[in-house]
């Protein structure tokens, strides 16, 4: 429920800054602007802004989510991910920002019980308890931003931004099932080019509100474990190129415009 309400927000965000510039560019009759397009606008940013931010995420994933899952049951689970982000950016020219951001994200999650039953013709059932996760990881980035302004005073925007980021982090995990607890350790590291849409407000004439939703892109995972004495027990690699719609990486964020010239 409250990724539909996330979305639903975006979308009814979006359609009222369109419907406000669809507004102002037919109204007066003035045919020219629509022919000329909304990118010889206003300026949503000015050369020579330097800009400083946050953005930050936090899902949760309870026992009542597990109703989409209909073959499992007797699900005891919690967890949690928090995500947060600051980061420094600079406009070379109208409209054009290139920066930098620094993450820190936080995964906890507890499985008390789960069953697996794929019905009778299938033959195939299995029990899972006491398994717990606990992972911690630094990132950095540069960035690439384009902003589209939707009215002519310069306060709603779009944007396009194109991230390279590098992500290493450390986990743990615990599988108390057994009768002798299983304890192992993993080192990750992700290096990942994304894709990342969204929508930008001011809410004060240099302080603006954004929201953008992660769509995807070209991936390269590497993961090493080992067990409670750091002897190496495993390791795996992973690369993928996906683009799609991921509810599980919408991002809140506040930019402050330093040296701001939208007042001038």
């Amino acid at each position: 429920m409250m990724q539909r309400s996330i979305i639903l927000s975006l979308l009814v965000i979006f359609l009222c800054c369109t419907g406000a510039y669809s507004q102002q560019a037919t109204s007066g009759h003035k045919a020219r602007r629509i022919d000329r397009g909304i990118n010889t606008g206003i300026p949503f940013g000015y050369k020579g802004e330097v800009i400083m931010g946050t953005t930050a995420s936090y899902g949760t994933l309870t026992s009542e989510d597990s109703n989409i899952l209909v073959y499992l049951d007797n699900i005891n689970i919690d967890g949690t991910i928090t995500t947060v982000k600051p980061f420094i950016g600079y406009f070379y020219r109208d409209n054009r920002c290139i920066g930098v951001r620094f993450g820190y994200q936080y995964i906890d999650g507890d499985l008390g019980n789960l069953d697996l039953d794929l019905g009778e013709q299938n033959d195939i059932s299995m029990s899972v308890e006491g398994l717990q996760l606990i992972n911690n990881s630094m990132s950095a980035s540069i960035f690439h931003r384009s902003y589209v302004s939707l009215d002519n005073k310069g306060r709603f925007g779009l944007f396009a931004e194109i991230e390279a980021s590098a992500q290493m982090g450390k986990g743990e995990f615990l599988n108390s099932s057994g009768e002798v607890p299983k304890y192992t350790k993993s080192e990750n590291m992700k290096f990942e080019l994304g894709f990342n849409p969204g929508v930008a407000v001011y809410i004060f004439p240099s302080v603006c509100a954004t929201v953008s939703i992660g769509l995807g892109g070209v991936k390269y995972a590497s993961i090493t474990q080992y067990d409670e004495l750091n002897n190496k027990v495993g390791s795996r690699e992973a690369s993928k190129m996906q683009f799609r719609l991921n509810v599980a990486d919408i991002n809140f964020g506040m930019v402050i415009h330093l040296w701001s010239k939208k007042k001038k």
